[in-house]
Order: structure tokens, then sequence, then C-alpha cells
């Protein structure tokens, strides 16, 4: 592990529970769940997409890992890089939950110090009986402590932006 979590009670995403009630004073709680798909191969390509990262590299950010390997493991360490225009922002963040099993897969990161925001973050995608495959996002969120926050109204702006992107990132035509 590199760095210190810019936040204290972690895990409050519960990627592993189907239902959040988390509601932490302080944050701005977001919850959304959208249909990408249905069948096998959907549940397939979206639960390996969202373990490697790519419900982010699809939405526009690169990802380095900075411990070993770029899948998703609990504990380790991640630069998540976003290019806005001429600018250039660097997003640490460890994996701080992780749930792969048969109907639920996916993760929660946790920012580190030097995050433009603070709080954490969780994507899962999940299935039915009837073969229904949605994405769920959650997160909390709040202004950091050090030089992004002044930039914090602008940074729930792009948040928002963002959120679109992922709900777009896995759908299938499937």
């Amino acid at each position: 592990m590199t760095g210190k979590l810019s936040y204290g009670a972690v895990g409050l995403t519960h990627p592993g529970e189907e239902t959040w009630s988390e509601r932490p004073k302080g944050y701005r709680r977001y919850a959304t769940t959208a249909v990408i798909g249905h069948g096998q191969r959907c549940w397939d390509e979206a639960a390996s997409a969202v373990l490697d990262w790519q419900i982010k590299t699809r939405s526009g950010f690169a990802v380095e890992s900075l411990t070993n390997g770029i899948r998703v493991r609990e504990n380790a360490d991640y630069r998540v890089t976003a290019r806005i225009g001429p600018f250039i922002v660097h997003e640490p963040v460890r994996v701080v939950a992780v749930v792969d099993e048969p109907m639920r897969c996916g993760f929660a990161y946790g920012t580190l110090f030097g995050h433009p925001v603070s709080g954490e973050e969780a994507f899962v995608v999940h299935r039915d009986s009837s073969g229904e495959v949605r994405l769920t996002l959650r997160s909390l969120t709040r202004s950091s402590q050090g030089r992004w926050r002044w930039a914090f109204p602008a940074l729930l702006v792009a948040q928002k932006c963002y959120r679109y992107r992922y709900r777009r990132a896995l759908r299938t035509k499937h």
C-alpha cells in the first residue's frame, strides 16, 4: 500500500450487499441501478469488464496499478487518471472491497490523500434469475481536505457526467 485513505469509515458502500442504507453525516450519497443487458454472454462480459477496471477505462479514464496487476484486488492501490481538456487529474485510490460471486460481481474503492474528493465509490454488476444484468453505482463523496477543496462544486458536475458514462460503459446489445 502506498498511501493513507482520506476518509475514516471504510467499506460503507457495501458492494456485496443487495440493499444499501448507509447515510453517514457529511457525505453526499448517490445510488443508481440500470439494466445493461440480458443473458449469460452479457453477464460474462460485464463481470469480467468490471473487475478489469473497464467501467473506468471505457468512460475515459486511464488506470494504473501501483502494486501488482490491473485486475481489482482488495487492498491494492491504483492511480486513476482523468483528462479534462488540457488538464490531467491523478486520482489515487485503494480497492477496499471486492465481490466475485455467481450473481454479483464488483468492487469499491476508497480515495487516498491527493484525490480531488474524499470518500468511496462502488461498481457492481448483478443478475437475477431471469437473466437480466444490471449495473449498480454507489458513492459517498465529500470535499477533500487538500488543494482540491476549492474545486469541489466543479468536481460534482464532472462526477455527474462520468456517472452517465459509467452507465453506458457496460451496456450490451445482447
